[in-house]
């Protein structure tokens, strides 16, 4: 069994036209919808944590994640989070968790606005899960690497191996 562990991050945010501005739900929507679709055919939990933009995550938010991760009975877990802090997290969680696959994922753009690059991640590490030894990695952007692999290019809005 897969473990999803939703955090929040651009990945899942929505438009509100209320307030006329994007916001991290308290949902897993995409997740759900995405699941659905890819016809995905073995078993699956998804679990919602946090509900964040990760640049406002804290160190709290990371133990919960960690915690979370601990307390779940699968050996394979993907975490949905937002790109901004994703190493940190990834570099935290590594340091603390040595006996599973873990691979986060997430988006530079909203599932809700442009459903290719959440499902091309996303489903990139659904399928490196089958094959990846314990660690910790991050899937984006058409690679799959161990978290201290890989990079996030801030001008040019893109993931790159180190």
């Amino acid at each position: 069994m897969i473990e999803i562990i939703n955090t929040g991050g651009t990945f899942n945010k929505r438009y509100n036209p209320i307030k006329g501005e994007l916001e991290v739900p308290t949902d897993y929507k995409a997740i759900k919808e995405i699941m659905k679709k890819s016809l995905f055919q073995k078993k699956y939990k998804i679990t919602q944590i946090i509900s964040k933009d990760s640049l406002e995550f804290t160190k709290k938010d990371r133990k919960i994640l960690v915690k979370t991760i601990k307390k779940s009975k699968s050996k394979k877990i993907i975490v949905i989070h937002g790109t901004d802090t994703m190493n940190k997290s990834a570099k935290y969680v590594a340091k603390r968790i040595k006996n599973k696959k873990i691979i986060f994922v997430g988006a530079m753009k909203p599932f809700e606005i442009e459903k290719i690059e959440a499902v091309s991640n996303f489903m990139m590490a659904i399928g490196f899960l089958a094959n990846a030894k314990k660690g910790v990695y991050i899937s984006m952007h058409g690679i799959c690497k161990k978290y201290d692999k890989i990079n996030k290019d801030y001008k040019k809005g893109v993931f790159y191996e180190k």
